[in-house]
């Protein structure tokens, strides 16, 4: 298959995302009780309209919106109200009489999920959407509710999920602009002034610890991974004898320790205090935080031994 067909397979899934956004802005808008409602609203048209028309417009525009959605998260005109959520008593009803037929539903989401993207060449992207819409199809079929109850509860996860829903797309934006731009080069150019070539064990300490911190303030190993690599892990410890293998494997397992601290890690650290409506902001970090300390520690000793 094509690559020109897959992008416009995956185009399609774009836009249903997109319309989805703008039926949030739309009940957001149509709400009386809603106080921040206009910036609010803006702030999920301008990302629909990335999703629908993005590819067909100047990039300059969807800079401009993305800016725009910036400002407008930044000075706190995106807030989340008017979320027509369960009920307790009516979700223990539910519960009480579907039982594990719930557990129908996502057990087809993973297994199309999964089916797609492995053994068909449309790939992992378009398997989520269409395990997604399979997942849903499951799901009305199990509990029949009403078409506009399937609508509300988009919206409330939608709002839920909020601004850091966005978040990973914005971060591996970033790791791309960042490899592009040189910033491992700079960043080796720093290190070299600090640290001595030659010494294995500040070597392997410099690519954990710089991959740690990098996906701290990336989100994302993946993207942290060709920076710190390019810029510490082959001049200080592939060139003075390291395996590349086994050094790349501990970084990028390294990285993900950096992922157990960080906020944004949207997906892992702050998507859960959303959706759990969690009190403590950080909960989920502070419960991750002795484990990742000590795997970053296991990860150096590791790189030491292993890796020369």
């Amino acid at each position: 298959m094509s690559e020109s067909i897959l992008n416009h397979i995956l185009e399609i899934f774009y836009i249903l995302i997109g319309l989805q956004l703008l039926y949030t802005a739309f009940r957001i808008l149509k709400s009386s009780k809603h106080h921040k409602k206009y910036g609010t609203a803006l702030f999920w048209i301008l990302l629909a309209i990335i999703f629908i028309a993005g590819p067909y417009i100047p990039n300059v525009f969807n800079g401009i919106f993305i800016l725009m959605m910036g400002a407008l998260t930044l000075f706190k005109h995106v807030t989340i109200k008017n979320i027509g959520d369960v009920a307790e008593k009516e979700g223990d009803m539910g519960a009480q009489k579907y039982g594990n037929k719930l557990f129908i539903p996502a057990l087809i989401l993973a297994i199309a999920a999964i089916a797609v993207s492995n053994w068909t060449p449309l790939g992992g992207a378009i398997g989520l959407g269409i395990s997604s819409i399979l997942g849903l199809i499951a799901a009305y079929m199990v509990i029949k509710p009403k078409v506009k109850y399937i609508f509300y509860d988009s919206d409330r996860l939608t709002q839920q999920i909020g601004t850091v829903g966005i978040l990973p797309q914005f971060l591996a934006a970033l790791g791309a602009l960042f490899t592009v731009s040189g910033v491992g080069d700079v960043i080796s150019k720093g290190i070299s002034t600090i640290l001595p070539e030659g010494n294995h064990l500040i070597g392997a300490t410099a690519y954990v610890l710089g991959m740690v911190l990098f996906t701290m303030l990336m989100g994302n190993a993946f993207a942290a991974f060709t920076v710190i690599t390019a810029s510490i892990g082959i001049p200080f410890v592939i060139t003075q004898g390291g395996d590349p293998v086994i050094a790349g494997a501990l970084a990028m397992t390294g990285g993900f320790c950096g992922t157990l601290l960080t906020p944004m890690a949207a997906n892992f650290n702050t998507l859960p205090v959303a959706l759990l409506e969690m009190k403590e902001e950080f909960g989920v970090i502070k419960a991750q935080g002795p484990i990742a300390i000590i795997m970053i520690m296991v990860h150096i000793a590791l790189m030491y031994v292993w890796a020369f």
